[in-house]
């Protein structure tokens, strides 16, 4: 494998589909309030994967060099485990990509809000920097909170309603209450993906002294948890339909949850945790596309 590819393997491109997922909700219900911007989309686009990438990287260093990546693991083998890219090779591309992620959300800040308010660049660069950390810290460092079965709250936090709700205020430098259904929506579905990994890596976590959720509860209750999560993320986004509706395609996007739902089968009657990684996709492309289709219902079928 050549180093150009080594590199995007470590960029888990699979992954970057969920990660702008909230960034298309927001801008649905930016545009559902009557404001659009192609510039602001694309930039926040930009961010959003910048920060995905950040985190692949800072995930496959910090699962590595703690010895957690290895042959116990189900999944697919990473860059620093297959040893294709160094832990100093990671720790440049973790650097590089910080320094790509500033400079982005800058300019995305500088054109959402002007350079006269420096209040809210200031603000929202500190999120920015937020999340930059939460994607770092995931696995790297004695205090990473992903070895402490806290990545589920920070994925419902930063995919959820940083990204929905965050990207909405960059098109409108406002909020609106029912903004918080769909972004617990996609907050809830984005920690579904994160829980399915755990599930799969359920054993070589617990060996390697990574105590997800999953680790603490169980494979069997960790399935149940899943469910839980798929239920609630379809109330809150079929809530926020009733509070909307106006036409029968507003409902058009709910259809994705029959393929969510089962999916969520799936995992109900899987055994055994190899059998999770092909769900991994499906879910995370669903997500995707029920974004798309949250969007498309709200503002181009009518």
């Amino acid at each position: 494998m050549t180093k150009f590819k080594a590199w995007l393997n470590a960029a888990r491109l699979r992954t970057l589909p969920l990660s702008v997922s909230g960034i298309i909700v927001g801008a649905a219900l930016a545009h559902l309030e009557g404001y659009s911007n192609v510039l602001i989309f694309s930039l926040a686009i930009c961010t959003t994967i910048g920060f995905q990438v950040t985190s692949n990287f800072a995930n496959d260093y910090g699962d590595g060099v703690k010895g957690t990546d290895n042959d116990d693991r189900i999944g697919p083998k990473r860059a620093l485990q297959s040893g294709i890219l160094t832990a100093k090779e990671l720790k440049t591309g973790i650097m590089v990509s910080v320094l790509v992620n500033v400079v982005v959300s800058i300019c995305l800040l500088l054109v959402a809000f002007g350079p006269d308010q420096i209040f809210l660049i200031l603000f929202f660069l500190l999120l920015a920097i937020a999340s930059i950390w939460a994607a770092i810290k995931y696995t790297v460092g004695n205090s990473a909170y992903g070895y402490r079965g806290l990545g589920d709250i920070f994925v419902f936090l930063f995919f959820g309603l940083l990204a929905v709700l965050g990207s909405m205020y960059l098109f409108t430098n406002y909020l609106s209450f029912q903004a918080i259904l769909p972004a617990i929506t996609i907050g809830l579905l984005s920690t579904a993906v994160l829980n399915l990994n755990n599930l799969r890596d359920a054993i070589s976590d617990q060996k390697a002294g990574k105590n997800t959720i999953v680790v603490k509860i169980g494979f069997e209750k960790g399935k149940i948890y899943h469910f839980s999560l798929l239920i609630i993320a379809f109330l809150s986004l079929l809530f926020f339909t009733f509070l909307n509706y106006k036409s029968w395609v507003n409902v058009v996007h709910l259809l994705v949850f029959i393929l969510i739902f089962t999916h969520g089968n799936k995992i109900r009657k899987t055994v055994h945790p190899k059998d999770i990684d092909p769900e991994l996709k499906k879910l995370a492309l669903s997500t995707f596309l029920l974004a798309l289709m949250f969007y498309l219902s709200f503002n181009y079928f009518l």
